[in-house]
């Protein structure tokens, strides 16, 4: 199964979080931060949306950092992915 993003939405797939700290200390499940970066999975098509027109700046494969509480998160074939709009997608990594 496949997920196509409709309007100005974008599907991300979450980075993995890291175990340890910098300093070596290893964090438990409940300890790790909820990731922030992710890399774009689908892209829709973009188009009028409430009366403005989008222009869609992320491409698949982007990893970008998103807004902490943005998006749904969705489990599909296993695998859990995130859809979010385009504008709460804060910024692409080079």
């Amino acid at each position: 199964m496949k997920l196509v993003p409709l309007g100005d939405r974008v599907v991300l797939k979450q980075l993995v979080a890291e175990e340890t700290t910098k300093s070596g200390i290893i964090l438990t499940g409940q300890a790790k931060e909820k990731p922030q970066e992710a890399e774009v999975i689908a892209v829709g098509p973009g188009g009028m949306v409430d009366g403005k027109e989008v222009v869609m700046q992320v491409t698949v494969g982007s990893k970008v950092i998103y807004s902490k509480y943005a998006g749904t998160e969705v489990k599909l074939d296993g695998e859990e992915y995130i859809i979010v709009k385009q504008s709460d997608i804060l910024a692409v990594v080079e």
